[in-house]
């Protein structure tokens, strides 16, 4: 019978610059992994001591002087062999590194070799690159280590085999899109090219700002086979075994199956929801629920991320707002047992024409009242944010975004925008989804043509291309960087499209201004995308 190895992978969700509780909670899991899973060693995320990304903490002396009290309570730890990440400065710079700590000693130290300076990453500005392998002995069995990006591109495993290792273990912290989790097992499969070794993938969990870690952390046989795979969106620590004879092979065990889209966008936008309140320390939250499907999600999401008692619903009803609006907008409240209470703006509406009455006065009706009404509702929740000390969640989709179909200090103004980067189309889906766990958004709200109810008989339609043309074309322009000309090869309208593209190109300024939200896409507003305000570019 051939020996037994066993690897503990802590999937963990640690919150960025607490290192004293990050080290603190890394103890705990590796005492845990030791005398419950009687594990040999316990691999954890990438940077866990910090969390992931520090941004510029990294710059800051003082964060370097606690991740070095924390690795030293980190070898006080007996018993068990811990895999944890940190910045390591040195006389030749700041490294993303992962070090080996077992017994009072840091036995092996490995340095991040490819730094991602693309889409949400900006690795270059704090970290230098290593250069070499760290190969390391756990029971007889050569151990190689890597972190995050260094397996998604050729030679850090072709250099671990030429070092000697037989088994790969790689720290992450790689953040949730659409369609991910395939993303990075067939990365691993295209290192399984280089060299045939099994790979333990150890991946973050948890919100971060804009950024969601969804974990899914992994355990791949040389042949690409996944043989262990994690739950997506919650902590767990997992035990994967290996047989250790005259090859490394992975002992089966429980595969969790990948979500639907549906539901894995959902998840993490709930997750990343839940830890922007509780990472910031918020009491609770306040919606303006209209009666429209984008705010019946976002009370949806919010209810399921921290619990009804915490959620509070303010319906702000104007001359334009329909009864079933009204009726809707209570109905979900009800349902979900939110608090929710009315506050009309029509007063205020009014005294703001009084004020402006010689300024508009003979001018035609146009988006100046409109966006008066949605800033009489931006002011009504900011005072119930501040007096209550609860945080405002805006309700726009990333459709609306995209074109500025938004009032900046109207529908914009709050601390966190939950839907932010999700399609129009999409959130209809995820309404469903979410309805076939148990019905809490009225069926009316989801058949019912879209408005946003600051003008007689108004809808979305009157204003902007039927949603169905509107993503696709945004798609392609905001997510696949297409120009005008390639998107109307594909068939598409070339008034429409121009015209959707100069909305976009148009609109940054308001983007710059709008509240964090959470990342599905593989290229979100925000971290994602950074387009200049001021530009000739046409």
């Amino acid at each position: 019978m051939s020996e037994s190895l066993r690897i503990a992978i802590a999937q963990q969700n640690f919150l960025v610059g607490d290192v004293a509780n990050n080290v603190s909670k890394i103890i705990s899991i590796a005492e845990q992994a030791r005398d419950e899973l009687q594990a040999d060693l316990v691999l954890f995320p990438e940077l866990s001591l910090t969390g992931y990304p520090p941004e510029d903490l990294l710059l800051r002396p003082g964060l370097q002087h606690r991740v070095l009290d924390g690795l030293d309570r980190l070898m006080e730890v007996t018993g068990i062999a811990m895999l944890v990440g940190y910045p390591e400065v040195t006389e030749d710079g700041q490294f993303n590194s992962a070090g080996l700590i077992h017994d009072g000693e840091i036995h092996a130290v490995y340095r991040k070799q490819y730094l991602p300076n693309y889409s949400v990453f900006d690795e270059v500005r704090y970290f230098h690159e290593g250069t070499e392998a760290a190969v390391f002995d756990l029971k007889g069995v050569s151990c190689a280590i890597s972190i995050c990006e260094d397996m998604w591109h050729p030679g850090v495993m072709a250099q671990a085999a030429e070092a000697g290792a037989q088994l790969m273990l790689n720290l992450n912290a790689s953040p949730f899109h659409i369609h991910k989790w395939q993303e990075r097992e067939a990365a691993m499969r295209d290192r399984l090219e280089e060299a045939a070794l099994p790979i333990v993938y150890c991946n973050l969990v948890g919100g971060q700002d804009e950024l969601v870690f969804d974990g899914q952390s992994f355990v791949m046989a040389a042949d690409g086979t996944v043989t262990q795979r994690g739950e997506s969106c919650a902590e767990g620590l997992y035990l994967a075994e290996f047989e250790t004879g005259d090859q490394i092979k992975p002992v089966p065990a429980r595969i969790v199956e990948p979500l639907s889209l549906e539901a894995s966008v959902y998840k993490v936008l709930v997750l990343g929801t839940r830890d922007y309140i509780e990472k910031n320390g918020f009491k609770g939250v306040v919606i303006g629920l209209s009666g429209g499907i984008d705010s019946a999600l976002t009370l949806a999401i919010a209810v399921d991320a921290i619990g009804p008692e915490r959620v509070e619903g303010v319906r702000m009803p104007s001359r334009y707002t329909a009864d079933m609006s009204l009726e809707d907008a209570e109905l979900q409240a009800r349902v979900q047992r939110v608090e929710c209470h009315t506050i009309a703006i029509e007063p205020a509406f009014n005294v703001f024409l009084d004020l402006l009455k010689d300024d508009l006065e003979d001018k035609p009706w146009d988006t100046t009242e409109e966006n008066i009404q949605a800033r009489c509702r931006g002011v009504l929740l900011m005072a119930q944010s501040n007096k209550k000390h609860k945080m405002v969640l805006t309700t726009g989709n990333k459709s609306e975004m995209a074109v500025g179909y938004c009032t900046l200090y109207g529908d914009m103004a709050g601390g966190y925008a939950p839907i932010k980067d999700v399609p129009k189309l999409l959130v209809y889906r995820l309404a469903n989804y979410r309805n076939s766990l148990s019905a809490v958004i009225p069926q009316r709200v989801i058949e019912r043509p879209p408005s946003a109810e600051l003008a007689p008989d108004q809808k979305d339609s009157d204003s902007l291309p039927p949603y169905e043309v509107l993503d696709a074309v945004l798609e392609m322009y905001v997510e696949d960087d297409m120009c005008v000309e390639d998107i109307v090869a594909e068939g598409f309208d070339e008034e429409v499209v121009s015209r959707v593209a100069q909305l976009v190109m148009r609109n940054e300024y308001k983007r710059r201004q709008a509240p964090p939200g959470v990342r599905i896409s593989r290229k979100a507003f925000g971290r994602d995308r950074r387009y200049p305000i001021t530009s000739g570019y046409k």
